[in-house]
């Protein structure tokens, strides 16, 4: 009988107990402990393990754990040396993963709490006379209400209490870090919540003598700047770094071995289509748990992993951005790759108005993948080529895509049936309900203007076609052909014969005198410039070939 698969379940004392599906992650414990780093940031997307790696090795560092028949049969049973630090140690362990409040007062409680928790955990300490009276109020003045200073020293104080018990340095495990700063970015209080965890971290993992070594997990690495900017020792291992490549996520061998155990031997080639693709270092065919372990429960493919959050700032980032953001974002949904610069230290402040930073935050949180990396030696910098990670994620993108036009769904879908049909009357009718309700939604609502927000709006439209109609038609936009840049072209696939250039321009009223004017000059471009000449080379008629203008003047767009 196959073990149960337990989903969900990230406590290893647990899961082992209940003798559920488990692949064998301890080699992390002995590769850990052997490199001798004293602060260890690693950064793995969601649903990857980190988790479930921290409880194991609080389980086995732990001086109230160390249960050897945890880790009977286990890789790291087989060193003795690693045997015999088991525990050994008392260990310090929260999680940061549940802190998602709406504003700074209420995420900074919630961290303060978090704290209380540990206090409470460990009350034995103040009894007898191992504290002093003045460590004994200091112990119970800890709380919610607490003030910055008081807050940002309380774990090295714990520390302190706890080497005093115990004779022996603490290890300390901080799991998903980062997630209160996700929500502050989103929320508006970065740069309150940035000065409290700052001082909070440089106590706790700088300034720290009762301190043995540490791990910090989480998605991103936040840039030195913002909270690390005292802490010279920290090791950051990311997802491009070779170090514990294997030791988070499930590599293809153990992921067809589960598959064979479970009777979906005929499934590899769909689980791999929808499931694999990220890397780590140069480690390849990483796949993420929480699917596989999904579909092993379940045998249905779906999008489990992307499906785990609401992917609120992915989904801002690419509505709201630019031009450049939405044309490089068409390419990856048309199966392309782009080529940019990635900065694995996170600036937050730059997502609004740097490309590469989005990438760089879209890389380390799972929804693209390194395809290649290169070194240019003229500009002396290293260039990544990235594309979507698999199948799971192209998905997860087109429902954020059709949940831009959610309100007014069946206006988008009736539009593209006239486009298809040639009814410009409709098209004008759908366009204009659309516009109306959509321009401010894709503008960054920093800077609106109706120069801008149609820009954004038909780039944003064009996505959107590009998830309605890619079963149908290869959709290319910003692409050179005759003797310029055409907007877009809807080349048909097999069994179409019908192909459509589509060429957008904003009214100048120094040039024209009505929107229908700007029209015409939108459709005197497609010919000046022969915007057709790539279809006509492959074979399509040019009477096959509709071409349309799209004037827009504010909110009002006039289509011919």
């Amino acid at each position: 009988m196959e073990k149960s698969i337990a989903i969900g379940l990230q406590d290893f004392e647990k899961l082992r107990r209940l003798n559920a599906f488990y692949v064998d992650k301890t080699r992390f414990i002995a590769d850990w402990w052997q490199s001798m780093d004293d602060v260890t940031l690693i950064t793995r997307p969601r649903r990857f393990g980190k988790t479930l790696t921290m409880s194991m090795i609080e389980c086995f560092f732990s001086v109230d754990c160390g249960n050897s028949d945890l880790f009977k049969g286990l890789e790291v049973w087989n060193s003795e040396k690693m045997r015999r630090q088991m525990g050994c140690y008392p260990v310090i362990s929260l999680s940061f993963s549940d802190i998602k409040e709406r504003s700074y007062p209420q995420v900074r409680n919630k961290i303060c709490e978090s704290i209380v928790d540990l206090y409470n955990r460990f009350d034995f300490l103040t009894e007898g006379d191992l504290l002093n009276e003045r460590e004994k109020e200091y112990f119970y003045k800890v709380s919610p209400k607490m003030d910055d200073s008081e807050a940002s020293i309380s774990l090295r104080r714990l520390s302190g209490y706890l080497y005093k018990y115990y004779h022996q340095k603490v290890i300390i495990l901080l799991d998903e870090y980062d997630t209160p700063m996700l929500e502050a970015f989103t929320g508006g209080y970065w740069d309150d919540l940035t000065s409290f965890t700052r001082s909070l971290f440089n106590a706790t993992f700088k300034n720290n003598p009762y301190m043995e070594r540490a791990i910090l997990t989480g998605i991103t690495r936040i840039s030195k700047e913002s909270i690390f900017s005292d802490l010279n020792t920290l090791k950051v291992i990311t997802t491009t770094s070779d170090e514990y490549a294997d030791c988070f996520g499930f590599t293809e061998s153990e992921v067809f071995a589960a598959l064979d155990s479970y009777g979906y031997s005929d499934r590899k080639q769909d689980v791999k289509d929808w499931y694999d693709g990220f890397s780590f270092g140069q480690r390849k065919d990483i796949y993420n748990p929480w699917s596989i372990l999904n579909f092993l429960d379940t045998g249905q493919l779906a999008p489990y992993w992307a499906n785990t959050s609401s992917n609120t700032l992915a989904n801002a980032l690419i509505r709201s951005g630019s031009k450049d953001i939405k044309i490089s974002f068409e390419a990856l949904l048309c199966g392309n790759t782009i080529r940019t610069r990635i900065d694995e230290q996170i600036v937050y402040s730059q997502l609004s108005e740097k490309e590469s930073a989005i990438w760089s935050l879209f890389l380390a949180s799972g929804y693209l993948k390194v395809v290649r990396k290169e070194f240019d030696q003229l500009k002396g910098r290293s260039f990544y080529e990235l594309s979507l990670t698999n199948l799971e994620v192209r998905v997860m993108f087109e429902d954020l895509i059709h949940g831009w036009f959610a309100d007014y769904d069946s206006n988008y879908n009736d539009f593209v049936k006239s486009l298809l049909q040639n009814d410009k009357k409709a098209m004008n009718v759908y366009m204009n309900r659309v516009a109306l309700n959509t321009f401010s939604f894709f503008d960054t609502g920093k800077k609106p203007s109706e120069e801008s927000e149609p820009e954004r709006f038909y780039h944003g439209f064009v996505l959107g076609l590009i998830v309605d109609l890619a079963d149908r038609y290869s959709i290319q936009s910003n692409r050179e052909s005759g003797f310029g840049r055409y907007d877009v072209i809807l080349e048909p696939k097999e069994g179409k014969v019908l192909a459509f250039i589509i060429e957008f321009k904003v009214f100048d009223a120094e040039e024209e005198n009505t929107l229908a004017d700007t029209v015409q000059r939108a459709l005197q471009q497609i010919e000046d410039k022969k915007y057709a000449a790539t279809l006509i080379a492959k074979g399509i008629p040019p009477e096959n070939i509709r071409k349309y203008g799209f004037a827009f003047k504010g909110k009002e767009v006039l289509i011919g």
